[in-house]
């Protein structure tokens, strides 16, 4: 056999032709898991930026809005926009235990507490609201190398029963069919890789907004206990620095 014609026979199209339906499924598989990974990275890192950007003028916003047009101005924001949920979710709850209490029926359950209970329960949804996908890009991260690793063990295996079968066993008979085997590896690795970064970095964002739900949830329920508006940190800033040139 010519040289080129060898080379042209040595490529990862020419192993998927030669192997079966066991190669195929692993190659699918990585596909697969790699289309899925992006969409999740792309999809949560967007929302997450969407958040981030959008958090700090929500919520100053609503501190700033008078008390009977801070509801009307919440509704109007996004579906995606967890902040003003969990402020809806907390008016309402205030509201729904107000009635409540009219009726004579929670009366044993302390208002801050029935409130306390109700931003905790906003603040899980908007969390798994965050962290949905972050499983799968855990697993694909954890499993993908080793789908590869197991497509190229059985490519190898069958690449040297065809070599066995055939009886040629010099270097250039061997070294093609094997070196075709190992791009599944590769292609593990590199369906692996993104998924890992793309998990690592969404779970670094997701902390820092999960603790501004907190945040956010204690000045809220402070609120609407005691009726007292939150000032915002440039206010106080603000403040404190009209205090000192008073002085």
């Amino acid at each position: 056999m010519h040289p080129t014609e060898a080379l042209t026979t040595m490529s990862f199209a020419n192993f998927l032709r030669e192997t079966d339906a066991v190669g195929l499924f692993v190659f699918g598989l990585l596909v697969l898991m790699s289309i899925v990974s992006w969409y999740f990275i792309v999809l949560k890192a967007a929302r997450v930026v969407r958040i981030r950007t959008r958090s700090h003028h929500v919520v100053t916003t609503f501190w700033k809005t008078p008390t009977e047009q801070a509801l009307g101005y919440l509704e109007q924001q996004p579906d995606w926009e967890p902040f003003s949920k969990i402020a809806l979710d907390g008016e309402f709850a205030m509201g729904h235990h107000d009635r409540l209490t009219e009726e004579r029926v929670a009366g044993t359950l302390h208002r801050a507490e029935f409130l306390d209970r109700s931003l905790r329960s906003s603040i899980n949804r908007e969390t798994e609201r965050l962290e949905t996908g972050l499983t799968f890009l855990a697993t694909v991260g954890s499993t993908a190398p080793f789908v590869g690793l197991f497509g190229t063990v059985w490519g190898i295996f069958h690449a040297l029963v065809r070599i066995g079968a055939t009886g040629e066993t010099s270097l250039d008979q061997v070294a093609g069919p094997v070196g075709e085997a190992l791009i599944m590896t590769a292609l593990g690795l590199a369906v692996a890789v993104p998924a890992v970064l793309g998990y690592n970095l969404l779970v670094r964002n997701n902390r820092v907004i999960i603790a501004s739900f907190h945040a956010f949830a204690e000045d809220l329920l402070a609120y609407l206990t005691t009726g007292a508006r939150v000032p915002s940190s440039m206010d106080h800033h603000r403040a404190h620095r009209l205090q000192q040139q008073a002085a």
